[in-house]
């Protein structure tokens, strides 16, 4: 069971960095064929204006194991997602695992500030990006995806559902995007189920985003100096392990119990054994809980 995705094939929507690499990367070390979507490549660069592309990605998946696909994708416009599909369902005649993990609010939400105040065209554009998106590729894909039993989707969110209900996140815009995309992966899961496919949401803890190790001036190799600025970094974990959820997700034939919950990378790591590339296993959500929200001083002794 080295390659237990062997024959599978995935669609990362939004891989071009962070969450959406590690997961298309870890379902390529899986053995899956994963084409991978964003709008960075090595000829143009999003808004962002960052160095990954989706190229990049597609080698790397294609290193770990399986096949990478880079595919230029805006997942805004209707026709390049429909062109995507199509090509998926002509070079591969199914689709097995969706990861809805388009998102690209970083430079447009404000912390902390009221929707009053925000910037609101900003504000409408994240919406657009974080939601929008999802109902669009999940319309196009879904067809696809569904042609045979036993399919997966997975709409990546930040927080649980528990977490989330109780906490404010950010702002108004980041809030209810976040919440969206919960709610989303419990309506598919009703409209999935009977159809013989599940829809979970999916989030990671403190991600070591490639933008994040930035923000705090450090690198993967390094990026413990960044505790004596931000001592509950600690407990942040890399892109691979919420991929391993992904993969573990997409390789057990049970994948059905865990229909329209809200999961975490730390959860579900209890749960099928996975560890992140240090061995730990890192259970961010918990700990936010019951260490950094309650006011104790960071220590992640049971808790990675």
């Amino acid at each position: 069971m080295s390659a237990p995705l062997q024959d599978k094939v995935a669609l990362v929507a939004g891989a071009t960095r962070g969450a959406g690499r590690g997961i298309a990367v870890e379902l390529g070390a899986a053995g899956a064929t994963v084409y991978v979507t964003g709008r960075t490549t090595r000829a143009r660069r999003s808004e962002y204006d960052r160095p990954e592309t989706i190229e990049d990605t597609a080698d790397l998946v294609t290193a770990a194991g399986g096949k990478g696909v880079a595919v230029p994708t805006d997942h805004l416009d209707r026709k390049q997602v429909r062109a995507l599909v199509d090509r998926i369902a002509d070079e591969q005649g199914r689709l097995d695992v969706l990861v809805n993990d388009i998102w690209g609010g970083e430079k447009l939400f404000e912390w902390d500030t009221p929707l009053w105040e925000h910037d609101l065209d900003n504000g409408l554009r994240l919406l657009k990006l974080a939601v929008e998106t999802h109902a669009v590729t999940s319309h196009h894909a879904l067809p696809l995806l569904l042609r045979n039993p036993g399919g997966l989707v997975v709409e990546v969110t930040d927080g649980t559902a528990d977490y989330n209900a109780e906490n404010y996140r950010v702002n108004f815009f980041y809030d209810l995007a976040k919440a969206s995309v919960l709610r989303m992966a419990f309506a598919l899961g009703h409209e999935l189920g009977p159809r013989g496919a599940t829809a979970v949401a999916l989030t990671p803890g403190w991600l070591r985003s490639e933008l994040m190790l930035d923000v705090y001036g450090v690198r993967e190799e390094n990026w413990r100096d960044a505790l004596e600025r931000v001592p509950h970094f600690a407990i942040s974990e890399t892109p691979h392990y919420v991929g391993r959820a992904v993969a573990a997700l997409a390789a057990d034939a049970d994948v059905a119990r865990w229909n329209g919950q809200s999961l975490s990378s730390g959860g579900l790591a209890q749960v099928y054994g996975f560890t992140d590339v240090d061995g730990s296993r890192p259970d961010a959500w918990r700990y936010l809980v019951e260490v950094q929200d309650a006011g104790k001083p960071a220590d992640t002794t049971g808790y990675r």
